[in-house]
């Protein structure tokens, strides 16, 4: 009898890290069927996850790259650099929004319900630039998941999680226009699919990077930066997006629904 396969700690974060990226298909597969226009699913999902990202990013992240900074550069200065570094990755995802044309999960989805025939063109444009946009931000997050599964497994399980759900919209954001633009379901889900790529190859980033903890420096400054990526994300699209697509009271109370069963699931895994 053969002996189970047996993950290193690393190959255990990486492919956490694939498993979040690979929930972009499950939207893709919703964007493809009846519940496409679903506004409330959008609104639900976006806010819970945004409350999720928010919770783990304050409570875990940051708090975790400033146990790893003060050894290196003392209690004060380890906590500034923490703080610099999370500055840092949100002026970093702001410049990364003001490039790119699209970059909204809910823009994108409401402008493919309102197409018609002929806007197909238009509608194809936009489903590849939201694309191109979530794997853009899927990159991040993918190093955001491996590091945290490299600091502490059970952090990384709720990070992917987390990830996960919001990438479920993500992936319903790319397939509905594409498929309102083509009427092809095969390319609607293989475009939106991809754009969930980027994450595993954020993952194998870190992986090549920090497999061995390195640089116990950088890892800190990384992890503090990641931690300011995923507030941006989630106060600047998701939570927005959520609102945007479903009553003012629904969206921040799925927000505070994400922030509650990821403190549950931090408590349950500690």
């Amino acid at each position: 009898m053969p002996s189970p396969v047996v993950l290193s700690h690393s190959q255990w974060a990486l492919a956490l890290t694939v498993l979040a990226g690979l929930s972009t298909g499950i939207g893709s597969l919703i964007g493809l069927g009846p519940s496409r226009n679903n506004r409330t699913f959008l609104t639900l999902s976006l806010g819970f996850s945004a409350g999720a990202m928010v919770y783990v990013s304050l409570v875990e992240i940051l708090p975790k790259a400033r146990l790893v900074l003060t050894p290196l550069l003392g209690r004060q200065g380890g906590y500034g650099a923490a703080v610099l570094a999370f500055f840092a990755g949100i002026g970093a995802m702001a410049l990364v929004d003001g490039w790119l044309p699209v970059h909204d999960p809910g823009e994108a989805f409401g402008q493919a319900k309102a197409g018609s025939p002929g806007d197909r063109r238009r509608l194809l444009r936009m489903g590849l630039f939201a694309a191109l946009a979530i794997a853009i931000h899927n990159f991040p997050e993918g190093l955001a998941t491996f590091l945290g599964a490299l600091s502490n497994p059970r952090l990384g399980v709720s990070i992917a999680v987390a990830i996960a759900i919001h990438n479920i919209p993500e992936g319903l954001a790319v397939s509905a226009p594409v498929y309102f633009a083509t009427r092809s379901r095969w390319t609607a889900f293989w475009v939106s699919f991809l754009s969930g790529v980027a994450e595993p190859v954020g993952g194998l980033l870190g992986f090549v990077l920090f497999r061995s903890f390195p640089n116990p420096l950088l890892f800190g400054l990384v992890f503090a930066a990641v931690a300011g990526v995923m507030v941006y994300v989630s106060l600047d699209e998701l939570l927005p997006a959520a609102r945007e697509y479903g009553a003012h009271h629904l969206a921040i109370g799925s927000l505070m629904a994400g922030m509650a069963v990821m403190a549950i699931s931090l408590v349950l895994l500690a």
